[in-house]
């Protein structure tokens, strides 16, 4: 992508210094209306790069905090799950170590791609199962609070796998990141031609377009959330599954008392 980037827009400015030069001869004609041209072309360009930084850099910050929700509600449901009586208990517990180990996995994936989407399913199917545990105890102890509030946190976990999956795949408009390429090329394009038609700053507008390809890779990154240099932190789920490799801290409850 880098490479890219840089054909393009280096490219760009790279061809208008080629054309001024060629066409310095005609710099009394061609002066004006090119100054006049790249400067508005520059100013429709910095409010285009703009807007993308801020949707790029918003939806880092919503997948972010998705997965620290679904950290948070993993870890409060494997503490519940802890509560539940037997054979839920067990049961629940060793699932819930899979469907973290899934959820962690998942940061490695493409969104969009088959090991995503078949990573989704079997979350999906461990939810299903731990849901059908949840029932089992709740017909157990029908009256108890322990499996009611093991059944809330449990729906809560399902709802923030669900919102994650979902912003790993909120992408910016492929149209934005198309025109602001696009946009950033044919303005730098002809800056570095009027810049070449007056004779000077040919060094400044090659760092400019070096700023500018830079740019406009952190906001490809930004939109790439398990790929390139800046990704998701998964950080707070590997930390509830290390949480999960001592024995639980509280033990089965007691079945109870047969009449």
């Amino acid at each position: 992508m880098a490479f890219a980037l840089g054909a393009a827009i280096l490219g760009a400015t790279a061809l208008g210094v080629f054309l001024g030069r060629r066409v310095r001869h005609l710099s009394d004609t061609l002066k004006e209306p090119f100054g006049v041209l790249q400067a508005a072309l520059l100013g429709v360009v910095g409010l285009i790069l703009a807007f993308g930084l801020s949707l790029a850099v918003t939806r880092y910050e919503n997948r972010r905090d998705a997965v620290v929700d679904e950290a948070n509600t993993i870890g409060t449901t494997y503490l519940r799950a802890q509560t539940l009586p037997e054979p839920a208990r067990s049961k629940s517990l060793a699932l819930l170590k899979d469907y973290t180990e899934s959820a962690v996995s998942l940061t490695n994936y493409i969104p969009g791609s088959g090991p995503e989407l078949a990573t989704a399913d079997r979350e999906e199917e461990l939810q299903r199962r731990l849901w059908a545990l949840n029932g089992q105890a709740l017909a157990v102890e029908p009256v108890d609070s322990a499996p009611r509030l093991y059944e809330e946190t449990l729906n809560e976990m399902i709802d923030a796998q669900a919102t994650r999956v979902a912003g790993l795949n909120n992408r910016v408009p492929n149209a934005v990141l198309f025109l602001e390429i696009l946009g950033a090329a044919l303005a730098l394009g002809l800056l570095a031609a009027y810049l070449a038609i007056v004779g000077r700053g040919v060094v400044a507008v090659s760092l400019a377009a070096l700023l500018v390809t830079m740019l406009v890779f952190v906001i490809c990154d930004l939109d790439r959330p398990t790929r390139g240099p800046i990704q998701v932190p998964d950080t707070p789920l590997t930390n509830v599954l290390d949480s999960m490799q001592p024995p639980p801290a509280a033990a089965a409850p007691p079945k109870p008392a047969e009449s």
